[in-house]
């Protein structure tokens, strides 16, 4: 079936086209009755305007974009994303603004993928996610004029406006936590590097650590339960004395293969080594121990950022940055005292 037109429903009310598109748009031009039978024939046809008919006549897409540059097999696994986009989706969906999301492989893809929407206005603005060290995208879109929002931040947005979250103050909040349980040797197991997120919670690691009189080491992985556990293996390699007796990671999925890992070699949780995960969810609490982690409303974040672009994109000031709620260490049974026989740092 093809979808209706403004002719099929002229041809059905046996009026003009143009008395068609005066009805549809609140336009003078037809009688009241003839306004109120051709709605109720569009609304028994399910037509629905066509937003290349709305983008030429007004220039509003009437859509939002987000494009993910993330290995797919990390991403489906991942319940971050999903409660990010989950409280994107909730938001739009206020006004029925639909949410245009697709994959790209590299940053350059994205990029073009960016500048095709512009051109063709199929979208009104996009959600720029996982920003890098040195993103190309942040003057690019400058350049187009694109509304956009960077969910991160708020450092390398340049003049576009930013909803973050204070991963230097979560990540002190933990390496503080576990140095009072007397953990002097402490590993974290990161994202990938070029990203400014992991690289803002890499130098407040090194900070938290250095000021606290504690040795910290971190291993760069990529998100994915194979790359944590094998990070994990490689942390606690060393012997007992010289390896870390806690270890943060940057997502739960790492942290719970973490822990998988760490039993398989025989260590106890949190007896011989303490664990915690970024980003709580329900895959912490479904492992034994219930994983410690820092808690945030990712659904909240998402539906922040949402708000935000609407904003921007209806013409409101671009500039800016909006902190969303702080995350929160939520403590359970895999954190805990460091083991007596650990030998002092060197």
């Amino acid at each position: 079936m093809r979808r209706p037109t403004m002719q099929d429903i002229a041809r059905r009310a046996g009026v003009t086209k143009a008395a068609v598109s005066f009805a549809l748009n609140g336009r003078p031009g037809v009688s009241e009755p003839t306004r109120r039978r051709i709605l109720a024939i569009a609304d028994e046809l399910g037509w629905q305007p066509s937003s290349a008919a709305r983008a030429l006549s007004d220039g509003r897409a009437g859509a939002f974009g987000l494009v993910v540059d993330r290995p797919a097999h990390t991403l489906g696994l991942e319940p971050f994303f999903m409660q990010l986009l989950s409280g994107i989706q909730g938001e739009l969906a206020r006004d029925t603004t639909p949410l245009l999301l697709t994959m790209a492989h590299d940053q350059q893809a994205e990029m073009e993928l960016h500048r095709g929407w512009w051109a063709r206005r199929t979208v009104d603005g996009v959600f720029l996610m996982d920003l890098r060290v040195d993103d190309a995208r942040v003057p690019l879109l400058e350049r187009l004029g694109m509304p956009a929002v960077v969910i991160g931040g708020p450092l390398g947005t340049g003049t576009l406006p930013a909803v973050w979250s204070d991963d230097a103050a979560a990540v002190d909040t933990v390496v503080r936590h576990l140095a009072e349980l007397g953990h002097r040797r402490i590993g974290r197991v990161s994202g990938p590097a070029h990203l400014r997120h992991t690289a803002v919670r890499t130098a407040a690691f090194d900070r938290a650590a250095l000021r606290l009189g504690c040795a910290g080491l971190t291993l760069e992985a990529d998100y994915s339960g194979e790359s944590g556990a094998a990070a994990t293996r490689a942390l606690l390699a060393p012997p007992p004395g010289e390896r870390p007796t806690a270890i943060l990671y940057d997502n739960d999925v790492m942290a719970v293969s973490g822990l998988t890992a760490a039993q398989a070699l025989g260590l106890r949780v949190p007896a011989d080594l303490s664990v915690v995960a970024w980003d709580d969810s329900a895959l912490c609490e479904l492992v034994g121990p219930p994983l410690s982690a820092l808690s945030r409303d990712i659904l909240a974040y998402g539906a922040q950022a949402a708000r935000r672009l609407r904003e921007v994109a209806a013409g409101a000031v671009a500039g800016g940055e909006q902190e969303a709620s702080r995350p929160e260490l939520r403590l359970r049974g895999s954190t805990g005292r460091a083991p007596a026989a650990v030998q002092p740092v060197r």
